[in-house]
């Protein structure tokens, strides 16, 4: 089991990108923009660094939503590989059965 602080962070940093996902698309847009004059894009891109740093998409983190578990996720799923295991064996994931030869 991951910590506790660990999984709440990420959480929280969930709901920031959330959050601010309409204004990071609006000035990434702005910023893109070869059209647009080069200091209308430097503004753009001058606002986005005041954004808060967890408000960026790559801040978050995937893990098990079972356990907190930061490595070893099946994205499908949202599991990590040792839950994806032991509920397979136990027949509670619909569509997937342990293999045996």
């Amino acid at each position: 089991m991951a910590k506790l602080s660990s999984v709440n962070k990420n959480e929280m940093r969930k709901k920031m990108v959330k959050k601010y996902a309409a204004k990071w698309a609006k000035l990434k847009a702005i910023a893109k923009d070869q059209s647009k004059p080069a200091d209308e894009r430097f503004q753009a891109q001058l606002a986005m660094a005041k954004l808060p740093r967890n408000s960026h998409p790559t801040r978050v983190r995937n893990r098990c939503a079972l356990t907190g578990r930061p490595r070893g996720n099946y994205r499908k799923f949202g599991i990590s590989r040792i839950m994806m295991r032991e509920l397979a064996s136990q027949g509670m994931i619909p569509g997937v059965t342990k293999s045996s030869w």
